[in-house]
């Protein structure tokens, strides 16, 4: 997937891998596409619940080994 800019939050545990996403999705154009990378097994509710508490699009998540990935879409 297409993304505009990365954001590693590996071996953040909650709530920083969200306060950090939140930092760089208010850096982006509406309808760009972060990737967040992390590792703490909470982020995958946490990105849920702020997807939809922020009205951002989550696009996709996955998990590869240890890592989480997900795509959000800022509004």
């Amino acid at each position: 997937m297409k993304f505009t800019k990365e954001l590693d939050a590996r071996g953040l545990r909650c709530p920083l891998p969200i306060l950090k996403a939140k930092k760089a999705l208010s850096e982006l154009e509406s309808g760009d596409v972060l990737r967040i990378m992390a590792t703490d097994p909470g982020s995958v509710r946490d990105f849920q619940a702020f997807a939809k508490q922020t009205g951002n699009e989550l696009l996709g998540q996955s998990q590869w080994g240890d890592d989480f990935l997900f795509y959000l879409k800022r509004k």
